[in-house]
């Protein structure tokens, strides 16, 4: 699926309609408003899924206070736990809840418990980091091909050579295992370029630095550096203090490091940013909704990645606040017009 680009200002304005006129027809109206919707998150120690966090209250304030919703709280496990989340997922369905959104901790550790909460009738809903469980709903963005745009995107800066250093993510999550596949894919495709060095930055900026700082001493020259977001303003504070030259980094989305980018200058500096949509969370919130009300909704749905380019980097950054990374909020709307207008 292709990266959205936001060269028109794709930041979205909350924009919540209760259940009127305005409905579009083609969203579901069945009564969900005794209903009660979990969030289950699998970690929350970065930027971006902090800023899931944040989005995700705003639409369930939004919701419940139409009407649509009894509840929606959101909760977090400690430190990417599978186990701890998937006792979790039990007490929620033990707890009433009529639908689980879920920002799993790995593909398939949890599926025991999602099993048994489709069986008592819980509509689950996976994003992000999604599950292989058939019975739950994915929302997933194409991780894969964002590792293979940035490859490309390096290759065509450095000329089809040069060496790489890849900063994962999260160990044992889905999309850490997806953008690392979709780099090492893409690089087969140019002889001439070389993954030297590999570190895990948890998608956070300063453990990133720290990582980087720990590997360079034994790296030759590194001409690009490819990431999964939340960890290149990091990683170029790890080359600067290292005294190295600064690579070509692909930077993912987060304030920091597109103000950083704009302290380089676009025109010298020469980079892409490219991330998930921490907005992820209120189009999962919506598809459950719409699932409970009765929407027919495929049980595989996508969601574009946020690329900011340097033409449209000056519209963005003013939009994203410090602390917080370039998103939409993601009305019913237009989740139910995203999900029919992919199926055509």
């Amino acid at each position: 699926m292709a990266s959205t680009s936001l060269r028109v200002a794709r930041i979205a304005v909350l924009a919540l309609v209760a259940a009127s006129a305005a409905a579009s027809a083609a969203v579901a109206t069945g009564d969900t408003s005794k209903d009660k919707i979990a969030l289950s998150n699998s970690y929350a120690g970065n930027t971006f899924r902090q800023q899931q966090l944040k989005s995700w209250a705003e639409v369930a304030k939004e919701a419940k206070k139409a009407g649509l919703v009894a509840d929606a709280p959101a909760f977090t496990t400690a430190e990417n736990q599978a186990t701890e989340q998937a006792q979790q997922i039990q007490n929620l369905v033990l707890q009433g809840y009529k639908a689980i959104v879920i920002n799993a901790a790995s593909p398939t550790a949890l599926n025991g418990s999602i099993k048994q909460a489709c069986a008592a009738g819980v509509v689950v809903v996976s994003f992000d980091g999604i599950v292989t469980e058939p019975c739950a709903y994915r929302i997933a963005a194409d991780f894969h091909k964002m590792g293979a745009e940035q490859v490309d995107f390096l290759a065509k800066q450095l000329g089809g050579k040069g060496n790489l250093l890849e900063v994962r993510g999260l160990a044992g999550v889905s999309v850490d295992d997806d953008i690392h596949q979709g780099i090492v894919d893409e690089i087969k495709k140019y002889p001439g370029m070389k993954i030297v060095g590999s570190v895990y930055g948890q998608w956070t900026q300063t453990v990133a630095q720290k990582e980087v700082a720990g590997i360079l001493p034994s790296l030759p020259q590194v001409d690009g550096v490819v990431t999964q977001g939340g960890d290149g303003y990091g990683v170029a504070q790890a080359f600067r203090a290292a005294g190295r030259k600064v690579p070509t980094i692909i930077l993912g989305n987060r304030q920091e490091e597109l103000a950083w980018w704009k302290q380089q200058g676009t025109g010298t500096y020469k980079t892409m940013s490219i991330a998930a949509d921490p907005g992820s969370s209120t189009f999962a919130f919506w598809a459950a909704q719409q699932i409970l009300a009765g929407n027919k909704l495929p049980h595989d749905m996508s969601l574009p990645t946020l690329t900011v380019t340097p033409e449209s980097l000056n519209t963005v950054l003013p939009k994203t606040a410090p602390g917080t990374v370039a998103s939409n909020v993601f009305s019913r709307e237009q989740v139910v017009d995203m999900v029919q207008g992919a199926k055509k």
